[in-house]
């Protein structure tokens, strides 16, 4: 079974760096495209950043392309999504997901609240 946990969130100020992550379990972790989605109140999902299994392909949404940078460490099974120079509108519940075939796992989710 997938299990995802993301500890990590919390209030940040504007301008300000945080890092999430994402602990992995129940599958073979590089053999999964690994990614970040995030909602923020009263708007619909919205894809952050994505991974390839082996870490040779990201993608990045254009709000995030240039301040956020995820990576991957195959040897603990950990999903990471470096987060610089955020703005009030990063706001939002982030959650990890991981993908397989056709089925896309999502986790709880942490909180990100940027605001001075």
């Amino acid at each position: 079974e997938v299990q995802l946990v993301e500890p990590g969130g919390g209030l940040v100020q504007p301008g300000g760096s945080l890092r999430l992550s994402c602990a992995a379990s129940g599958f073979t972790f590089s053999s999964y495209d690994m990614g970040w989605v995030r909602r923020a109140p009263g708007k619909g999902l919205e894809w952050v950043s994505r991974i390839s299994g082996r870490g040779s392909t990201t993608y990045y949404a254009d709000s995030v392309k240039g301040r956020f940078t995820i990576s991957s460490d195959n040897t603990k099974n950990t999903l990471y999504l470096q987060m610089n120079s955020l703005k009030p509108e990063d706001t939002a519940m982030y959650h990890c997901t991981a993908t397989g075939g056709a089925a896309t796992t999502t986790g709880p989710g942490t909180q990100v609240t940027v605001s001075s």
